[in-house]
C-alpha cells in the first residue's frame, strides 16, 4: 500500500512540474513479422492473355486441355519405304524382297498414293503414312533403290520403273509415330500454375496455341540513391564509390522471375528523389529502393516517402538489415515500394528475405521462398543478443556442412560473391560452438 501512495506521489510530481511521461520505445519488428506483414499485403497480378514468346517467364492461369491429337496423323520416323509387312518376311541381304515404288511421299503432302500388294512408296521423316502401309523400312534396311542389293545411306532420285530391294523383315508399325501417341484429344497438357519455359511454349505452339492466359511477370523497378554513387566505369572522386547496389538488385531482380528496370542512382536531393519516383510509377509494379532509410542528416529517402505518407520504416531485430521500410506510394491502391539499407550485404540480403518473396507472389508461384536444410558448421560462430543474423557461407550438399565466408560486416561484397548461402543465428543465441546444427538458406537453389 506504501508503495503505492509513494508511485503516486511521484507521477503526480512530474505533472504538477510539466515534465512529460518519457516516450515509449519504438517497436522492435522480427524478420517474420515483417515479412508477413509486406507479403499479406500484395498477391498475384491479374492474369492476361499474351502471345506465346511474350509469356516466357511467366505462369499460366489457367489448364491447358489440347483440342486435338500430337501428331495429327500417322507419320514417319525415318525416311526410307512405307511397305505392308507381309511384303518383307524372310527378307534378307542375299534374298531381298524386290518391290517396285509406285510413288513418292514428302512431309507436307497432300494426295497420298496407295501402298498395295508387292508395293513400296518412298517416305521422308515426317510425312504423313500412306493408305495401305503397314510399317516403314528405314533406308538404310534397303538398297536406297540403287539396284545394288547394297544397304544405302540414302536414297536415290525417284526414277521411273523403280525397285527398291528390302534387306531385312519390317515389323508391323515400325517406325511409324501414331496419331495422338505424344498427346489425345482432350487431355490436359499443361496445368495451372506451370511455369513457361522454352520446352513448354514449344507445346503450346505444337498443339495450335497462339496465346496462352497467364499470370504477368511483375515489372520492378530498382533504384539506388546516394550523392556518393558514380555509375561504373566513371572516375571514381573523393568520397565517391562505384554504384554496385542497382546492379545486384536489378539482376536479383530478374532471376526471381521480374522484368526488371534499373535507374541510375539517385542523389540525395528530396525534389529529385520525388521526381524519379513520379516518373517510374506508371511502369512499376513494385519499386525497389537502397539507402536513405536510416537516421542519417541526408537520409532522403525516409524524409521523402513519410512525407508522401503510405510507406511504414521500422527497425527489425535482424543483422544485417535493420532498418527497412515497405509501404505504397500513388494512394492506398498504389505500386508496392520497398526501401532497403544502402550497405551492399545488407541490401541483398533484404532483397532475398522480403523482396524475393514478393516477387514471388506477384508471380503466382507456390515456391516464394529459398530453400532452408540444416547443417553443421565447424566452426564456432557469435551473433548480437536479440537479433537474427544472416552470415553468409559456403554449403556442401555432399557432407551437409556449412561454412561462414568472410566477416559479418555489412560491405564485404568480395565475400558475398563467394557466398552461395546463407546461414541463419536465431534471435536468442549468442554463441554457437564449433559443430553446431544451423539452418541454411539456399541461395543457388
Amino acid at each position: 500500500m506504501t508503495g503505492s501512495t509513494e508511485h503516486s506521489t511521484t507521477a503526480a510530481a512530474c505533472c504538477d512540474a510539466g515534465t512529460d511521461p518519457a516516450p515509449a520505445a519504438p517497436r522492435r519488428w522480427t524478420v517474420d513479422e515483417h515479412l508477413a506483414d509486406v507479403l499479406a499485403a500484395v498477391g498475384p497480378l491479374p492474369a492476361i492473355e499474351l502471345r506465346l514468346l511474350d509469356a516466357q517467364g511467366c505462369r499460366l492461369d489457367e489448364d491447358v486441355v489440347a483440342d486435338g491429337d500430337l501428331p495429327p496423323f500417322d507419320n514417319s520416323s525415318m525416311d526410307g519405304y512405307a511397305v505392308r509387312t507381309a511384303d518383307t518376311e524372310g527378307a534378307t541381304g542375299t534374298y531381298p524382297s524386290v518391290l517396285p515404288v509406285v510413288g513418292d511421299v514428302a512431309a507436307g503432302a497432300g494426295e497420298l498414293p496407295k501402298v498395295g500388294p508387292g508395293q513400296a512408296v518412298r517416305i521422308m521423316t515426317g510425312a504423313p503414312v500412306p493408305p495401305g502401309a503397314q510399317a516403314v523400312a528405314p533406308v538404310e534396311w534397303t538398297d536406297g533403290g540403287t539396284g545394288t542389293g547394297v544397304a544405302a545411306a540414302a536414297m536415290t532420285a525417284p526414277l521411273p520403273d523403280e525397285e527398291v530391294r528390302v534387306l531385312r523383315p519390317v515389323a508391323e508399325g515400325a517406325h511409324i509415330r501414331r496419331r495422338g501417341s505424344d498427346v489425345a484429344a482432350g487431355s490436359k497438357v499443361l496445368a495451372a500454375g506451370t511455369r513457361l519455359g522454352p520446352t513448354q511454349l514449344g507445346l503450346l505452339a505444337a498443339i495450335g496455341r497462339a496465346t496462352v492466359k497467364v499470370r504477368p511477370r511483375p515489372r520492378v523497378v530498382v533504384m539506388s540513391t546516394g550523392s556518393e554513387l558514380v555509375q561504373p566505369g566513371e572516375p571514381v572522386g573523393p568520397g565517391q564509390i562505384a554504384d554496385s547496389n542497382s546492379f545486384t538488385l536489378t539482376a536479383a531482380a530478374q532471376e526471381a522471375g521480374a522484368i526488371a528496370f534499373r535507374v541510375g542512382a539517385v542523389p540525395d536531393d528530396a525534389d529529385r528523389l520525388r521526381a524519379a519516383l513520379d516518373e517510374q510509377l506508371g511502369r512499376a509494379d513494385l519499386i525497389v529502393t537502397s539507402g536513405g532509410v536510416s537516421v542519417g542528416a541526408y537520409d532522403v529517402v525516409k524524409e521523402v516517402l513519410q512525407a508522401r505518407g503510405g510507406v511504414d520504416f521500422r527497425s527489425l531485430r535482424m543483422q544485417p538489415g535493420k532498418p527497412q521500410g515497405f509501404g505504397r506510394i500513388g494512394g492506398a491502391d498504389g505500386v508496392p515500394l520497398l526501401a532497403l539499407p544502402g550497405n551492399p550485404v545488407s541490401a541483398y540480403i533484404s532483397f532475398e528475405l522480403f523482396v524475393r518473396p514478393v516477387i514471388r507472389t506477384m508471380l503466382g508461384a507456390a515456391d516464394v521462398h529459398r530453400p532452408v536444410v540444416r547443417a553443421l558448421c565447424p566452426v564456432a560462430l557469435r551473433s548480437p543478443a536479440g537479433r537474427r543474423q544472416f552470415l553468409r557461407g559456403r554449403y556442401s550438399a555432399a557432407d551437409g556442412t556449412v561454412e561462414p565466408v568472410g566477416g559479418a560486416e555489412s560491405h564485404l561484397v568480395g565475400a558475398l560473391a563467394r557466398a552461395d548461402c546463407l546461414i541463419t543465428v536465431p534471435e536468442d543465441v549468442t554463441d554457437l560452438p564449433a559443430g553446431s546444427a544451423v539452418d541454411v538458406v539456399l541461395l543457388d537453389s
